[in-house]
């Protein structure tokens, strides 16, 4: 009987998931929305292959860090937080409505602590456009419940495969646990010259393609040491903030194996981006 209550309970088990998220508030306007709808499709996809609605997501953005420990986002509304700069104006007008949680943001916030890790409760941020874009895309009724834990600045690799892996019950609690960053994110040569990231993205985009592919722990061991291992590194992650939740995301399904859900290979003219699920 104990068997059959484990297999019922891996069927419902929530994936997590490394995404790529795409370039500022891309789906409110025109010509972004059409180089991005392979990822569209994608975050569409999602809402259909997860075993059953989330009770809430957890997103983990590259877009929030703190600098003492991880915070968690406890605010039963979050507000919108327009962290992008540049883009027309009516994109600063977006509300993505979805609530909050504190319930399980206090759930997760307690795991955080019970793995020895720094964590504090923040409820005046809101969501950050790699949280409401996603979110926009698969749940554009807003109807599952959000909340956030940032990165933590520093950006430790085993410390945020730690986190992770504090965070992985949640899974069998109808919680999806998504890593939103950019599996490429070199800011000044994506706005600059595109064309110079072909080469770079492409092949560090085949590396993590290849470690995503491997055994567990060498698929940890080799993102542990992404800087030394993976082609181009420092010139496709200047800072790893956009690479970091992708450890979130593997600490939180470590024995799972990992699919690729999406690419893309000449997004702003020269650009390759991948998303992975796990479990």
């Amino acid at each position: 009987m104990a068997c059959v209550e484990e297999k019922k309970k891996i069927k419902a088990r929530m994936p997590t998931y490394y995404i790529s998220h795409g370039g500022g508030p891309w789906p409110w306007m025109s010509d972004w929305r059409e180089m991005f709808k392979n990822l569209s499709a994608s975050l569409v996809r999602m809402t259909r292959d997860i075993p059953r609605r989330p009770k809430a997501i957890l997103m983990i953005s590259g877009h929030w860090e703190e600098d003492d420990s991880f915070a968690v986002m406890t605010s039963a509304n979050p507000p919108m937080h327009y962290d992008y700069s540049g883009f027309p104006p009516e994109t600063y007008e977006v509300v993505y409505p979805a609530p909050g949680s504190p319930e399980l943001a206090a759930r997760a916030a307690g795991l955080i602590a019970g793995a020895g890790l720094p964590v504090r409760c923040d409820d005046v941020r809101g969501y950050d456009h790699g949280c409401f874009v996603p979110a926009h895309v698969m749940y554009p009724d807003a109807s599952v419940p959000i909340f956030q834990v940032s990165l933590r600045r520093g950006y430790d690799p085993g410390e945020h495969v730690a986190l992770g892996r504090a965070l992985a019950p949640l899974r069998d609690e109808g919680v999806l646990i998504v890593g939103s960053g950019l599996s490429y994110h070199n800011m000044r040569t994506m706005m600059r010259a595109p064309e110079e990231a072909r080469v770079p993205s492409e092949e560090f985009d085949i590396w993590l393609g290849r470690v995503m592919a491997k055994p567990p722990a060498e698929r940890t061991a080799d993102l542990l040491n992404w800087e030394s291992s993976a082609p181009h590194a420092r010139d496709c992650h200047p800072r790893e903030d956009h690479l970091a939740p992708i450890w979130v995301a593997v600490g939180a399904a470590e024995d799972d194996v990992a699919t690729r859900t999406y690419r893309d290979e000449d997004l702003f003219g020269g650009i390759t981006a991948s998303s992975y699920r796990l479990g």
